[in-house]
């Protein structure tokens, strides 16, 4: 299994100047943890996540060293954690030394990479443009999605299925949750992510299971909790 087999593609980015509280508005909405950033030319130049934004003087969170420690420090840093806690915009705050990993890498290559850089989640880039995301859910959704072991390279088939039915689906307009993944071995369609309501959980089983090809479908979906629905 490879990076293209198990990754998010329905990728939400932010640009360099998108303000900090829609970028914290987009975390909640989509319930996720991370974005991409991503320029004109939709090529990666950083990630801003959850913890970029919870040393805030806003939150009353904004980190306060001690004074040896202060001492200590250069003026380079401490300007930077200035920029980091007071900034305005997602390039004030992302993280510029972004990780990332091709559409081949395999399923191993994937948790090396994360476990190294001690990260949740890697943008998996083509061409230096975001084609998709990989995290630590999505390597479980393809270990839980293969019934024996090892991990075998989908079929074509397999591929075609994932690719056209998530861009059918995102088409839609009616899945309200970025989070929402496919892992399709043998022709059965493993869906993964989160719902708003029995409806959309309804609406995506029936999408998968009429789409040609398709021979079964697993549903594995959670209920996003009410304060994320706008309940």
């Amino acid at each position: 299994m490879q990076a293209k087999d198990i990754m998010t593609t329905s990728v939400v980015t932010v640009r360099p100047d998108t303000g900090v509280n829609d970028i914290a508005k987009l975390l909640i909405e989509k319930s996720i943890s991370g974005l991409p950033v991503t320029d004109a030319d939709g090529r990666l130049v950083g990630v801003v996540s959850e913890g970029d934004l919870l040393r805030r003087p806003e939150l009353e969170t904004e980190r306060r060293g001690s004074w040896w420690l202060d001492l200590l420090a250069n003026n380079r840093e401490t300007a930077a954690e200035y920029v980091k806690s007071h900034g305005t915009t997602a390039a004030d705050v992302m993280t510029a030394s972004v990780v990332s990993v091709a559409e081949t890498a395999t399923v191993g290559e994937i948790a090396a990479t994360l476990e190294k850089h001690r990260i949740k989640r890697v943008p998996v880039v083509s061409d230096g443009k975001v084609v998709g995301i990989v995290s630590r859910a999505n390597l479980l959704h393809g270990l839980a999605a293969r019934k024996e072991p090892p991990l075998t390279t989908p079929s074509t088939d397999d591929r075609t299925i994932r690719e056209s039915l998530t861009q059918r689906l995102e088409s839609q307009g009616w899945v309200s949750s970025g989070s929402l993944n496919l892992i399709v071995d043998g022709g059965i369609v493993q869906l993964w992510g989160w719902v708003g309501s029995k409806a959309e959980r309804r609406a995506i089983v029936l999408a998968a299971e009429q789409y040609p090809g398709v021979k079964g479908v697993e549903d594995h979906l959670g209920s996003l909790p009410a304060y994320l629905r706008g309940v």
